[in-house]
């Protein structure tokens, strides 16, 4: 009996493994299948409209990693993508769709240009400004996607929604101090707060041309994922995202649980803005509605929400969006042919979901033998 015992253990054992493996070669296969997807069907439209899919490609590859210059640029447009696509990724795994990252980067940035005002007129050391500038984007961007998983938990307001417009109310409330009450004298063409002045400015990492935002990206990925996969209270998430009326029925404080995430997320793209404004503009702008939390969204959804594959994924992005002034200038084509290519990725992405779980391949028994 214990013989049969220990013998059944092994193979579920083996099933297991069996099966995490399958689960890890089907997140990996079916997002390639889908970026293999776009690529030919973007190939069908360049074609359409005259251009060159082999000269179009090889552009890519080599504005995005061609040469030293190319991949440091890539890292730089990278992240924020990591930031933002955290910001979605994170709600995601409770079950939510937030897709403010944009608002929360844009207001998180303004919040931390207006508050180091009044510190660098003061001579305040930038060893002090600067954490209190990063400390009040991450807190701004926390507390306003913080408020939209409050709204939906409290008063059940769509949250895909709510984030949507509350990003709005984020740009135009940038906008109004921005051309207002906080505008800087001498920034007669583009409206912007006062610089904070070079002093103040984050510096690359050492031995590159990329601010320190790439690092703190990659950290902030791995302390995230080690939290939703490794912690209690990821647990608690994920059961949450699975099934909102089991965690109910378990007693799980759904609510904390969706508010605290949101404001993760929120404090995610909060973070991003504030090294827009300290390593890259040096003041708030319009230059802070640039988009990143919109792609951090096809980010999330091409890693599949984990934390650690984000990173990668959004040095793809970097790199596409690196390689836009090299297409434009090469193949007289607009800038904006990146955006055509990931909006195709982006469908293809959504109709690749429906895959996950029926493609025979990567199901096991439950002894452990491939169906």
């Amino acid at each position: 009996m214990t013989v049969q015992t220990a013998d059944n253990a092994a193979i579920l054992a083996r099933g297991g493994s069996s099966l995490q493996f399958l689960r890890l070669a089907e997140a990996i296969a079916i997002p390639a299948g889908a970026i293999v997807v776009s690529a030919l069907l973007f190939a069908l439209f360049l074609l359409v409209i005259g251009k060159d899919p082999i000269q179009f490609y090889s552009l890519v590859w080599t504005g995005g990693f061609g040469s030293s210059f190319s991949i440091q640029n890539s890292l730089q447009r990278a992240a924020p993508l990591i930031l933002t696509g955290l910001a979605f990724a994170i709600p995601a795994r409770i079950g939510l769709t937030m897709i403010g990252g944009e608002g929360a980067l844009v207001l998180g940035g303004f919040a931390s240009a207006a508050i180091a005002i009044p510190l660098v007129t003061n001579g305040v050391p930038p060893l002090v400004t600067l954490p209190i500038m990063a400390l009040t984007g991450i807190i701004t961007g926390g507390l306003w996607v913080g408020f939209t998983g409050w709204l939906k938990f409290a008063r059940g307001v769509n949250e895909t929604i709510a984030s949507l417009l509350m990003s709005y109310i984020a740009i135009a409330i940038m906008n109004f101090f921005v051309e207002g009450a906080l505008r800087d004298p001498a920034s007669a063409n583009k409206p912007s707060t006062l610089p904070i002045g070079d002093a103040y400015r984050i510096g690359p990492m050492p031995g590159t041309e990329v601010h320190w935002g790439l690092a703190a990206g990659i950290v902030l990925a791995v302390l995230l994922w080690v939290l939703m996969s490794r912690t209690t209270f990821g647990f608690a998430a994920r059961m949450t995202g699975g099934n909102l009326r089991a965690a109910r029925a378990q007693g799980l404080p759904v609510g904390w649980l969706m508010v605290i995430c949101c404001m993760i997320a929120g404090g995610c793209a909060g973070l991003a803005g504030f090294f827009e404004v300290a390593a890259i503009h040096g003041q708030a702008n319009a230059s802070l509605v640039a988009g990143y939390g919109f792609t951090g969204i096809l980010v999330a959804f091409l890693a599949r929400q984990n934390p650690l594959a984000v990173v990668p994924v959004a040095i793809l992005f970097g790199a596409l969006a690196a390689a836009g002034g090299v297409i434009q200038r090469r193949m007289g084509m607009p800038d904006a042919t990146i955006l055509v290519l990931q909006g195709m990725l982006f469908v293809v992405l959504l109709v690749s979901d429906t895959f996950y779980g029926r493609i025979r391949f990567f199901q096991v028994k439950a002894t452990g033998d491939r169906t």
